[in-house]
């Protein structure tokens, strides 16, 4: 039954009247717009006379506008587009979004390898649990390697792996001895115009000259850059200079 607005209904409106929540860094504005205060509330009034069998409580949100957007949409786009011309017949995935993967999943088998363990609940993916500098499979066994926002990550015990600084450099390396001659490595990760740079223990942030010594035994297909501030695919030169902060690298790599 639908009685008066209780405590925690009112508190809750209160709330997000009081915070005036500014647009998050996807675009969208949490806060109900003036113009549509006064509508909000007549709706809900109205549900709650005549809720219909369902509980009527207050949760305020206003995402109208354009569709959000954020580096993830682009990194997934790039990985996407270079996926949909390649046909694979064979893919790893080391640590990348995993709703990525699970959309992957409907059209190809993907083995994936995490330090965290978990439980398959999809019959195209094949689960490894370990860790991704040290790989038990034998070489040349994939025709893609995938990698999406997981790189910088390595080796700085943020998802249960133990510390090791070189652990990027040596996940690098097994990924690359993994690939088939011709095959792609398909990676992301962060990147900035200032001096390589570690926010312990979130992420690390390389420069353009870090990532071409990772991908030294590689020929480039394709690369692209995200820049935070404009939303959207830049030139190297847009990046941000800030040591402090971090934009996205997409790349995608051919083994000689």
């Amino acid at each position: 039954m639908q009685g008066a607005q209780s405590r925690s209904e009112r508190d809750r409106w209160t709330f997000y009247e009081a915070i005036k929540l500014k647009p998050n860094d996807q675009g969208r504005d949490m806060t109900p717009r003036k113009a549509m205060d006064k509508s909000y509330k007549k709706y809900l009034a109205q549900l709650k006379k005549d809720p219909g069998g369902f509980y009527i409580f207050a949760e305020p949100l206003d995402e109208s506008g354009g569709h959000p957007a954020n580096f993830v949409d682009y990194e997934c786009a790039f990985a996407a587009d270079h996926l949909s011309q390649l046909h694979p017949h064979s893919i790893l995935d080391v640590g990348s979004y995993r709703h990525f993967i699970l959309g992957l999943l409907a059209h190809l088998p993907v083995t994936t390898i995490d330090v965290r363990s978990r439980q398959p609940i999809c019959a195209k993916e094949t689960i490894l649990t370990g860790d991704a500098k040290k790989i038990n499979l034998p070489d040349s066994s994939f025709d893609v390697v995938l990698s999406l926002c997981a790189l910088e990550h390595f080796g700085l015990g943020r998802y249960g792996d133990e510390f090791d600084f070189y652990a990027d450099q040596k996940a690098f390396a097994e990924m690359i001895r993994l690939l088939k001659p011709g095959g792609r490595l398909i990676f992301t990760t962060t990147i900035h115009r200032a001096e390589p740079s570690i926010a312990f223990n979130a992420h690390r942030i390389y420069t353009y000259e870090t990532i071409q010594r990772f991908c030294s035994a590689l020929t480039c297909v394709d690369e692209k850059f995200y820049n935070h501030q404009n939303r959207g695919f830049c030139s190297l030169e847009e990046i941000t200079s800030d040591l402090k902060w971090w934009d996205v690298y997409c790349g995608c790599w051919e083994k000689k």
